[in-house]
Parts: C-alpha cells; structure tokens; sequence
C-alpha cells in the first residue's frame, strides 16, 4: 500500500483517539486530563442542536477546563455514588475523519460506542459521534474540544450520564 501524504497524520490521529479511549476505559482520568489543553471543554450537546452554542443553548455537559477537573476529582471519590464502584466500559471507535487540519489543530470526527456495565445489571450502550478539537503539541495532541454527539432519541431511557463519554 502507497502512503498518502496525509495517511501519517490520520494514523497519529487514530492512535491518540484510540489511546484516549482506552484510558476511559480503565478509568485512569488523571492520564485522560492530561491530554486536556489548560483550556479545554468538554461538551454534550442536545440532540436537537448537536451545532449549538452552550453560550445560548442548554446543554447536557457544558466543561470548561476548571468543571473538567472537579468532574474528574468527583468521579475518583467513594462519595460519588452513582460511579462507585466505577462503572465498566468498553469504547469503540470507528470512522475516524480529518475534517480541517492546520499547523496548529486539526478538527477530527470519529463514530463511537460506549457499551456500559453497572452493578446489579444496569448498563446501557450510548451511540454517537465525538467531534475532536485537537491541538498540535510537541509530543502529539492535546485536546481543545471534545463534543459528544449522542443519537439516542430519549435521553431520559439511558439514565443518568455519570460517567465521562
């Protein structure tokens, strides 16, 4: 297979990506803020308007870096009972796409599916697409931006979003 000039920056992008959700995973969110730019934000938006503003629309997760790490913080903690013990998951990307790509960040969009596992049976498989701001750094990427586009049709039937995504 001939490499393409932009098929080393697609397989970096696919591994950071790939990295990332792994670390979810394994509930490591010390290493996932890490890859957080020190003004990243993390975003749900609603399923009507998955384009909006959180400046003038109601989203379900609107982040700024600070929320990020008190989120994190929250989610490590005994108290959190709605994540403790953590729950289980398994993240699975596809259809990973470099929309714009600059010398400075790239806009990337990848396909997901977060299988979730909960005590007592409860669990969930929450479906979507991820829109990654990512910047360039020296050893990689950061992120800028990570907005999760869920297509569920009621939210309301998945349960509390508890967990990052």
């Amino acid at each position: 297979m001939i490499m393409q000039k932009g098929d080393d920056e697609r397989s970096a992008v696919e591994d950071f990506l790939y990295h990332e959700a792994a670390i979810l995973d394994d509930w490591d969110l010390d290493a996932w803020l890490d890859l957080m730019c020190d003004d990243a934000i993390y975003l749900v938006p609603p399923n009507e308007a998955p384009e909006s503003d959180p400046e003038d629309t109601l989203f379900i997760i609107a982040d700024d870096i600070h929320r990020i790490r008190s989120r994190v913080k929250r989610l490590k903690s005994p108290d959190a009972h709605a994540e403790y013990p953590p729950s289980r998951t398994r993240r699975l990307i596809t259809n990973i796409r470099i929309l714009k790509s600059s010398e400075r960040e790239l806009t990337v969009t990848s396909n997901f599916s977060v299988h979730r596992f909960r005590r007592g049976g409860k669990g969930g498989v929450y479906i979507g697409r991820y829109v990654h701001r990512l910047q360039r750094v020296a050893s990689g990427f950061r992120i800028a931006e990570r907005r999760v586009i869920l297509d569920a049709e009621e939210l309301g039937a998945l349960g509390a979003v508890s967990f990052i995504l």
